[in-house]
């Protein structure tokens, strides 16, 4: 009989570091499901349905024809941030599953390094949810017809009614950029990438609560998913490209399209906010309604949107610059090995040359021509 190896079990103690971070799936599930669970009681029903389901409700009924027909819309409040904590969780439990099942096996198979190891999880999780984000956004345009009628961006403003998918679209938003704020200790970011990764963290909760509130939403979609759209793309190419480092390919399609965001972005922006609105005859700053359609609001507006553009330009040519001068260095070093290898293969031929001109002339020809 072979002798068994005995199986050390290191479990970490409960609600240790390590334990919530092996375990916070699990944990954020229970959480969840004391939610769910709530439903099935009259007492904790009321309270439950406000984290889970999407509120304020308002049913406007329209003349179609000869029949009335009702139609829910949406508009926003303090509830709200109920329900972006529970789709928070919800978006936590999605990133672990992604993880588990799809990344590490992908990691398991390809065997990198662990700058690539993080590198590879950040782009799958963001290129899995800009996909999803692009496709749900792109249905809502085309449903509401906004993109054939860009003249609706501002006219009718305030957008203080949504229909259901839209605001179900930005609830969703808001809580998967907060749940990666606790993701960052989660996957055990390292200290270098925190600060790179807050920053446009930061940058997705304001523009996206900032259109949410100011009753932007239909620019702020809009503008979405132009966005993700290019960062699909971007980490699309860098997933190809940590599988094989020669294609490459894919970011020269980005580095257009990057562009061309960035002028579209800001072109849609100063056509609504600087024309539209300016224009339009709902004048003035009122909460309760929400109109915020005054100077001050919308120079803020158009300042931040340019500023984060500009930020993002200034980042892009500087990895642009980057990348160029790794392409330089690689080929001044393959220039340097080229000429090192053909000046050997000639020391060698004439190595071996100077041997049989020489051997003539060596001690032992001369001994036997003497001889």
């Amino acid at each position: 009989m072979g002798i068994r190896k005995k199986t050390t079990n290191k479990n970490p103690p409960v609600l240790s570091h390590e334990f919530v971070i092996q375990n916070h799936a699990d944990i954020v599930s229970c959480v969840a499901m004391v939610f769910l669970l709530g439903l099935m009681f009259e007492i904790t029903s009321k309270f439950a349905v406000i984290f889970i389901t999407v509120q304020y409700n308002v049913t406007i009924s329209t003349n179609e024809g000869s029949e009335e027909t009702a139609v829910n819309h949406f508009h926003h409040g303090i509830k709200d941030l109920a329900t972006i904590f529970f789709y928070m969780l919800v978006a936590i439990i999605m990133h672990a599953i992604i993880q588990e099942y799809v990344l590490d096996k992908l990691n398991r198979k390809k065997h990198f390094s662990k700058t690539k190891h993080s590198k590879f999880n950040e782009s799958g999780q963001l290129s899995a949810f800009y996909l999803f984000s692009f496709c749900w956004g792109t249905s809502i345009l085309l449903s509401e017809n906004f993109l054939s009628n860009p003249v609706s961006l501002w006219e009718g403003y305030p957008h203080t009614l949504m229909p259901f998918q839209m605001k179900f679209y930005y609830i969703c938003q808001l809580g998967y950029w907060l749940h990666a704020l606790p993701e960052l200790y989660f996957q055990k970011t390292k200290k270098e990438d925190i600060p790179r990764q807050l920053v446009y963290i930061f940058l997705y909760l304001v523009h996206i609560a900032g259109a949410y509130v100011l009753n932007l939403n239909r620019l702020g979609l809009v503008l979405l998913v132009l966005h993700y759209f290019v960062e699909f793309l971007f980490h699309v190419s860098r997933l190809v490209y940590f599988s094989n480092e020669n294609r490459q390919m894919g970011f020269t399609v980005w580095a257009v399209l990057f562009v061309v965001g960035r002028l579209l972005t800001l072109s849609l922006s100063v056509l609504t906010v600087g024309f539209g609105l300016a224009t339009s005859e709902s004048q003035g700053f009122n909460w309760a309604a929400g109109n915020f359609n005054i100077l001050f609001v919308r120079i803020t507006v158009l300042a931040g949107i340019c500023l984060t553009q500009a930020f993002m330009m200034w980042k892009f040519i500087n990895f642009q610059l980057r990348r160029w001068r790794e392409h330089s260095q690689a080929q001044t070093l393959k220039k340097k090995q080229v000429p090192a290898k053909s000046k050997s293969k000639k020391e060698k031929a004439n190595g071996v040359n100077g041997v049989n001109s020489h051997g003539a002339n060596s001690p032992k020809a001369i001994k036997e021509k003497s001889s």
